[in-house]
């Protein structure tokens, strides 16, 4: 099976997502979240880093439960990240 390449906006999303995710942690070990919302660490790094960029809805879900976080907050902040491409630039580092 062949994956449709991301689109810029897919990646910049992804990873203010992966910001988001990062700042809600906080001090909590990744091992700690990780393990609460069920995914392996790696799975959890590479959300937080953008290597993952557009993530499961059920891990979603399961972090953001995890974390203290609702699923329309999350939606809501990154839905006003643009396109890099566009001009209008990358909402505020997951503000």
């Amino acid at each position: 099976m062949v994956r449709t390449p991301l689109t810029p906006l897919e990646r910049e999303r992804g990873r203010f997502l992966g910001a988001l995710l990062r700042q809600a942690r906080g001090e909590r070990s990744m091992a700690e979240i990780a393990a609460g919302a069920g995914i392996s660490a790696e799975t959890l790094r590479k959300i937080e880093t953008g290597r993952a960029p557009t993530p499961a809805f059920f891990t979603i879900a399961a972090l953001a439960a995890t974390l203290g976080l609702t699923l329309g907050e999350i939606a809501e902040r990154c839905a006003a990240v643009a396109a890099p491409e566009s001009g209008e630039g990358v909402a505020e580092e997951a503000a």
